[in-house]
């Protein structure tokens, strides 16, 4: 496959494109990648070029162009670009909560907290990155980040109160933080202590 096809609210293509082109060619620089924008439709075509080595690439491209469509900055985006441990998971709310627009916005409310504050402590505890866009909820991170932070907003989604979740957090946290110390603890560049 050379070429992937992704519609993003039409809205967002100047951000996609940036000042002069800016984060359109930054994507092209960084990525092997041809950005064709539609900018009527919504429409882009990602193509791989032809000299690529890691066709992988491609999707990965793609993930950057779609977190910039769920409302996500270009720089906060650009965090896909740190290894491939990193990934974009997309929750469409109308999937959980249908298509009623008051129970959208309610769910959306809840999970963005009065002025963004449970957003910024998912996104603190978890070490993910948390977009409330449209109709979806778009999160940036690693693995584990990502498990934390969707397991919260499921949990908002759910109806638990934002004080439960909050320990969830805190407890995931320290247990993330425990198993990275393990992990360092365990390198084989330090030495033993006796």
């Amino acid at each position: 496959m050379t070429q992937l096809f992704v519609k993003i609210p039409r809205e967002r293509i100047g951000v996609l494109i940036g000042t002069n082109g800016s984060v359109k060619d930054y994507i092209q620089e960084k990525l092997p990648v041809k950005l064709d924008i539609d900018s009527e439709t919504g429409d882009v075509t990602i193509t791989l070029k032809k000299d690529a080595e890691d066709p992988s690439l491609l999707f990965k491209a793609k993930d950057i162009v779609m977190a910039i469509g769920r409302g996500f900055s270009p720089e906060r985006a650009f965090r896909l670009l740190n290894g491939e441990d990193y990934m974009l998971e997309i929750i469409d709310l109308r999937d959980v909560v249908g298509k009623s627009e008051s129970d959208l916005r309610r769910i959306k409310g809840r999970i963005i907290g009065k002025d963004g504050r449970t957003r910024e402590i998912i996104e603190e505890m978890s070490g993910a990155l948390v977009s409330v866009y449209g109709h979806t909820v778009a999160i940036i991170g690693d693995v584990e980040q990502v498990s934390i932070a969707r397991e919260a907003i499921n949990m908002i989604i759910g109806g638990s109160e934002h004080a439960t979740v909050y320990k969830f957090l805190q407890k995931k946290r320290q247990e993330l933080k425990k198993r990275r110390f393990e992990l360092w603890e365990g390198s084989p560049l330090l030495p033993r202590s006796k």
